[in-house]
């Protein structure tokens, strides 16, 4: 699998797969934007079993998920996840990144992003899809930045914090 080491202003990004070890963290950077952000449209936390059933849901060899650690800490994750049950959208995958509060703008999101991409080659995936909320322009650049077009806006989709929002939806071929 690859690996993308980098330096950054916070030391020595290194990522690799996730492991049942990093839920804890990898929630607690997720539970971040559920509970104050809007990077995710989630509105509760997920129980010790949902985070399980989801860790479950992205074996290695096809949907995996990875962490970037900077000196041994979890300060940011991303996924790729099956786009749809039906057989005929196997060619497809949906990328997430989430990065640590107090570790954004130093390039891990775009890092992260780079091996869900190289990773989605390795395992026959043809397009990638993002879907980002429109108030996060930072995702959105790095996601232009890397080969992600706007397909559309969906307006008015979600509803967090009493404020309606529009999610942008980003593809990439490979």
């Amino acid at each position: 699998m690859a690996v993308h080491p980098g330096v950054h202003s916070c030391g020595r990004t290194e990522i690799r797969l996730a492991t049942v070890a990093d839920l804890p963290a990898i929630f607690d950077i997720y539970d971040e934007q559920v509970l104050h952000g809007l990077a995710t449209f989630d509105t509760v936390c997920k129980t010790e079993a949902e985070r399980r059933g989801w860790f479950e849901g992205h074996p290695a060899a096809e949907y995996p998920a990875f962490v970037a650690e900077i000196e041994g800490r979890v300060v940011g994750w991303a996924s790729l996840s099956r786009w749809s049950d039906r057989r005929a959208y196997d060619r497809t995958a949906e990328v997430s990144e989430y990065v640590h509060k107090d570790f954004r703008g130093r390039g891990i999101g775009r890092a992260l992003l780079r091996t869900l991409i190289d990773s989605a080659r390795g395992r026959g995936r043809k397009v990638l899809l993002a879907r980002v909320g429109d108030v996060n322009t930072g995702s959105v650049r790095y996601h232009e930045q890397l080969g992600f077009t706007t397909v559309g806006i969906m307006h008015g989709v979600g509803e967090k914090f009493g404020q309606v929002l529009d999610v942008r939806l980003m593809e990439r071929a490979l």
